[in-house]
């Protein structure tokens, strides 16, 4: 027979350390001019906040959420790279090698499916994308991907878009010119 116990507290009592602290890290916005800026967790904190419901579906139809999701709207990041115009696309790039590509519409919260708790497609809601830093009224849990994680918000808790695009454990962020 084997017996497990443990504490529910936040911390450790032992040494001190908050179990429910932030990761902190740092995020790379590199605008289409190629020029690099470094945001410091405590920076990302400070700019301009969104707040939102979050439900994510996983491609063998898992569902995440609903989670209330706090973070700076990937519309308001990007216009201190210089903005994007119609035809860019932004890389998102995560520490562990995942990468995924938003075009224009998709960063303006446009050009995703929707679904309801049920699985099935509903008509898309306002949607916003953001670069979470807080899950829950908690800063993120490195397995909920911290220190920062995109996810895609909206006012109702009942909407659910495809968790591919919901990249964990952000660290770069590339807006990359289009063709025009």
């Amino acid at each position: 027979m084997v017996i497990f116990s443990g504490c529910t507290q936040a911390g450790d009592e032992k040494s001190g350390q908050d179990t429910n602290a932030a990761i902190k890290g740092n995020l790379t916005l590199t605008g289409s001019d190629g020029i690099e800026t470094v945001y410091s967790y405590d920076e990302i904190l400070e700019m301009q906040d969104a707040l939102g419901y979050g439900y994510s579906v996983s491609t063998v139809g898992i569902k995440y959420g609903p989670y209330e999701c706090r973070g700076v709207p990937l519309t308001e990041l990007i216009q201190k790279a210089g903005g994007m115009k119609e035809n860019d696309s932004l890389w998102i790039s995560a520490n562990d090698g995942y990468m995924w590509v938003f075009d224009y519409d998709q960063v303006n919260g446009r050009d995703f499916i929707t679904l309801n708790p049920d699985l099935k497609e509903i008509e898309p809601p306002e949607l916003k994308v953001i670069l979470m830093y807080e899950q829950d009224k908690e800063p993120l849990s490195y397995n909920d991907g911290a220190p920062f994680r995109i996810a895609i918000i909206s006012d109702s808790k009942d909407v659910i878009t495809e968790g591919s695009s919901w990249v964990k454990w952000v660290e770069k962020i590339e807006i990359k010119g289009g063709n025009s």
